[in-house]
């Protein structure tokens, strides 16, 4: 683009060191719901990896000395900072992000804020292990310490939210970090590097390198100086961050996709269990990696299920996410937006019935949104099960309902994909709840609702949906590294 184009848009910068550094060349971040290009994000590679290296590996002594209760005051600090700021968080994160302002209000900005003070308070109430050996004279404790400077890699469906659930408990074990957001949603992150020095954040401790993963993703994971990598996002890049990282030995946490199901039992309570599944399916256009997109209804219940799913399905309104009676905004991207439509084609071709939503009800936007990557809520019945819609993440407001006959073959069907990051189960049984919750393989586990977070708890998948947990005890092993320290006297 020319200067005169450029001039109108936002231009970010990398944060290193504690300041703000230009960067050699740009990449063009859209607004999801126009179409139009609206912000350009520096395109950064080894240099600019490597300078945020430095910052945070020279920040490390100072701030991995602090006491937890220093770090902790201005974790709070922080959080307040951006709690202040909420409204014009919620704005740039819709914005760029194409997400319904109310969503951004209510879940993006909320939970960030949440985060850092979260792991403001869990760290100070980690305590390490002591044994004693009395016949040998022997006492023995662990401590933690932090291991140095963390990579922290965030996606694009909840950019702030995500960012923070890492930097937070990496921060507060006193690690330094050098992030990468999504490129595609690099702007609140970019806002929020403006509070680190007023909440009192050392130059160094925080640094933000934006690009693409290709690039600065790449250069990161490859870094010998980055000791662990948390990354959140797609299961083919997670496997290409495991192979880049294997020969330095780093620590990986990996949070990757789901093919989560909904098993709903013929006593299931439906008042409760179809808005809640509605939403499940298309809050934040189903860009969610714990969106239920596989939804398996007791043949009993299943038309009943499937025309009362339906109409609510139909009431969600698309449009202009800035509008707040919007219930479902514009995909990330052009591509991305071809990618979940063509799901939906190869639905049809294999002789799915799709009930609503794509290229059967019409879409209306208003004039300023006619080119923005907008999708209805769509709801497919009849999909076999080794189709490549109940197989592979689709990652869009897109939801198939199947039926089935018994617990024992429910069971199967749902842990019959690579995937295992969540599952939500809807009975009034309380046995078979239990029964059911303990055979299935998915990382979490809900019963009668979906998406309630205790964020004390371990956060993870199983098998293709990553490595690792997240959660206040299970960030704070991530993020520190344990010493057994014995005493003969």
């Amino acid at each position: 683009p020319t200067m005169a184009h450029s001039k109108a848009l936002l231009v970010l910068e990398n944060f290193v060191g504690g300041k703000f550094v230009p960067c050699s060349s740009y990449i063009d971040s859209y607004n999801p719901s126009t179409g139009d290009v609206y912000c350009r994000v520096p395109d950064s590679g080894k240099e600019e990896v490597e300078a945020a290296v430095k910052a945070a590996k020279d920040a490390f002594p100072i701030w991995s000395s602090k006491s937890p209760l220093e770090r902790s005051q201005i974790l709070n600090k922080l959080a307040d900072l951006i709690e202040h700021d909420l409204e014009a968080f919620a704005q740039a994160e819709s914005k760029d992000q194409g997400k319904t302002i109310t969503f951004a209000r209510t879940v993006d900005i909320p939970r960030a804020v949440h985060n850092f003070r979260f792991f403001a308070s869990s760290i100070l109430h980690h305590v390490t292990e002591c044994t004693e050996m009395p016949t040998m004279g022997c006492v023995h404790y662990t401590s933690r310490a932090p291991v140095g400077v963390a990579g922290l890699i965030s996606p694009w469906n909840l950019p702030l939210y995500l960012l923070t659930w890492k930097i937070a408990p990496a921060i507060a074990c006193g690690n330094t970090v050098v992030a990468k957001p999504s490129e595609m949603t690099s702007v609140t992150a970019w806002m929020m590097c403006k509070l680190l020095e007023k909440a009192g954040v050392p130059p160094g401790v925080v640094n933000i390198v934006f690009g693409t993963g290709a690039k600065a993703g790449e250069a990161l994971v490859c870094h010998p100086d980055v000791p662990l990598i948390s990354f959140t996002g797609s299961t083919l890049t997670a496997q290409r961050i495991t192979e880049r990282s294997a020969p330095h030995c780093k620590r990986l946490s990996l949070e990757l996709g789901g093919k989560n199901p909904a098993i709903i039992f013929d006593d299931a309570d439906l008042s409760q269990c179809i808005p809640t599944t509605v939403r499940s399916s298309f809050a934040n256009q189903g860009e969610i990696c714990l969106c239920t997109s596989r939804i398996f209804v007791q043949r009993g219940i299943y038309s009943e299920f499937l025309k009362r799913f339906v109409a609510e399905a139909k009431k969600w309104k698309t449009g202009n996410p800035s509008d707040p009676t919007i219930d479902v905004g514009a995909l990330i991207s052009k591509e991305h937006l071809e990618k979940v439509r063509t799901y939906v084609k190869k639905a049809q071709a294999e002789g799915a019935r799709v009930l609503c939503g794509e290229g059967v009800d019409p879409l209306a936007l208003p004039p300023g949104n006619q080119k923005g990557y907008f999708m209805l809520p769509t709801v497919i019945a009849e999909v076999k099960d080794e189709s490549c819609c109940m197989q592979e993440e689709i990652f869009g407001p897109v939801t198939c309902v199947v039926a089935f006959d018994t617990e024992e073959e429910v069971i199967r069907r749902a842990n019959g994909v690579k995937y295992g990051l969540a599952a939500t189960v809807w009975s009034s049984n309380v046995g078979r709840v239990h029964r059911v919750a303990h055979r299935l393989q998915a990382g979490l586990v809900w019963t009668n609702c979906w998406l309630v977070r205790d964020l004390n708890l371990p956060f993870g998948g199983m098998k293709a949906s990553g490595i690792g947990r997240e959660g206040a005890k299970d960030s704070y092993e991530f993020f520190t590294e344990v010493k057994t320290i014995t005493i003969k006297h």
